[in-house]
């Protein structure tokens, strides 16, 4: 079920419905949300909150494709490490059993 969360960005106040389950990660979301702006304005280089929004959105979306990009080639290192770590303890492992042999 759906709940109108109040959430503050720039001084203006926003109600956006929302699941409750997601509750704590749209307050989040919008904190930093509001953030990234308010840097973006402290800058002084961008006038107009619709110009300040847009760049934050654009600031955020391309953190987010960086992440999903590098969380990628994360994953593939570290199937690769997984797999020389199972190579090393089933050579240990073969090499335990010719002993006992």
């Amino acid at each position: 079920m759906s709940s109108p969360i109040n959430v503050n960005i720039l001084g203006k106040e926003y109600q956006v419905a929302c699941p409750e389950d997601e509750k704590d990660a749209l307050i989040a979301s919008a904190q930093m949300l509001h953030k990234n702006m308010e840097q973006i304005r402290g800058t002084g280089k961008v006038v107009g909150l619709d110009r300040i929004a847009v760049i934050a959105a654009l600031n955020l979306a391309h953190e987010l494709i960086s992440l999903q990009n590098d969380g990628g080639q994360d994953t593939d290192e570290m199937d690769a490490k997984i797999s020389q770590m199972k190579d090393r303890v089933s050579a240990f492992l073969d090499e335990d059993r010719q002993l006992e042999l």
